[in-house]
């Protein structure tokens, strides 16, 4: 059955995934079950998605009775679960305002879109550029591939959009020298996933910040991967004592539906207008019911200080592999947010825990990246330990 399966599948889908040969039917909490019936931990949790584990049952209780209510009406009307769901993440961010759409693409679209509608609207028409990060990442349409700092993204697309110059990730002195009259923002990640789970030095966002400030830029945060508990904090900007103007998020908010928010500050945000921006599907009652009940969770289970706490163990953990093997150059990362950096292809390694029963990812060739569901155990992560010291 397996075997028929991704044949069919090969067949009908365009080749835009290197899929591994598994068919998962269900889980549960932090365990995926294929059509064999073989157990996977989950330490991917859908790349940052699934950040309160497969199948959590007030979530699907939540998304159940929404269902029987009302799918979709259009953002030409108003919808309980959608305003609900707006002022709770207001309440607990720095942000005013917020726009909802499907994917953490759209997010940062919009924020693109916004920071240069702002800077045109007062009267600065020549302000267009954002200063992005070498080696980031914000997403595969036009501009956010545009926005990307890695040229194997781009590649074959271009030419690319322009209004995007780029900087080395912690490098203030490189961020001034690209400032010039035509930028209107910088953009980055507090810290990055795909870039190779690269973190900020002490005071570099600070300082981002007063350069923003002092020079009239608005600064944006990709928290599509670092937001929803991830970095041990609900947001990653809280780690540092600063707040953006503009911030996106999208992954686990919903935690495996489709949902993107761009969130801002309401003298920002107001550069929209009727018309200047809008997505379809963005903030369905059924999705954003959903997000709604995962943030009820969050509170219920205090998943944040959960997720600190094992960050920490897994990171303890991480680092006493590297004690013991030499093929691991560095551990990085911040809460449940880590990598580890190898001086050997990683890519072997993933598929050796697959095969293990344990789901993992590589990103840049040889870093490690440990991601699981924010619910994950002492227990499953000395699993997981356990079959890495054998592997290496």
């Amino acid at each position: 059955m397996k075997t028929n399966l991704i044949e069919q599948a090969e067949n009908v889908f365009a080749p835009t995934y290197s899929r591994f040969p598994i068919v998962f039917e269900k889980g549960r909490g932090c365990v995926l079950t294929d059509i064999d019936g073989k157990d996977y931990i989950d330490f991917l949790a859908g790349i940052a998605v699934c950040n309160l584990g497969h199948a959590h049952p007030d979530v699907a209780k939540a998304l159940t009775l929404q269902a029987g209510k009302l799918f979709h009406v259009s953002n030409l009307y108003y919808t309980i679960p959608q305003t609900a769901l707006a002022e709770r993440l207001i309440k607990l961010s720095f942000a005013d305002k917020i726009f909802f759409c499907n994917s953490g693409a759209e997010a940062n679209e919009a924020a693109i879109k916004l920071a240069r509608k702002y800077s045109m609207g007062n009267g600065n028409k020549e302000r267009y550029r954002i200063i992005a990060m070498e080696k980031s990442f914000h997403g595969r349409t036009m501009a956010t591939l545009s926005a990307t700092g890695q040229p194997k993204i781009r590649a074959g697309f271009e030419p690319v959009l322009d209004g995007f110059d780029f900087v080395p990730f912690n490098n203030i002195e490189a961020l001034e020298s690209a400032i010039t009259p035509s930028t209107c923002a910088v953009m980055a990640e507090p810290i990055q996933g795909e870039g190779g789970l690269r973190c900020p030095g002490p005071d570099y966002l600070k300082t981002v910040k007063k350069i923003c400030e002092e020079n009239d830029l608005l600064l944006i945060f990709d928290e599509i991967q670092t937001g929803m508990g991830r970095t041990g904090k609900l947001f990653a900007y809280e780690h540092f004592n600063i707040t953006p103007d503009i911030m996106t998020l999208a992954k686990a908010l919903g935690n495996g539906l489709p949902i993107g928010a761009m969130l801002a500050k309401k003298e920002v945000a107001d550069a929209f207008t009727p018309g200047s921006h809008a997505s379809t599907f963005g903030g369905t009652p059924i999705v954003t019911a959903a997000a709604l009940e995962v943030l009820k969770v969050f509170e219920k289970e205090n998943i944040v200080d959960h997720a600190m706490e094992m960050g920490t163990y897994l990171k303890e953990k991480l680092v006493w592999l590297k004690q013991r093997h030499t093929r691991i150059e560095d551990v990085r990362g911040m809460g449940l947010l880590l990598g580890m950096r190898l001086n050997t292809p990683g890519a072997p390694i993933v598929k050796s825990c697959m095969e293990n029963g344990f789901l993992i990812n590589c990103i840049q060739e040889n870093i490690l990246r440990f991601i699981p569901p924010l619910i994950v155990t002492t227990d499953e992560i000395d699993s997981l330990i356990a079959c890495l010291d054998d592997i290496l």
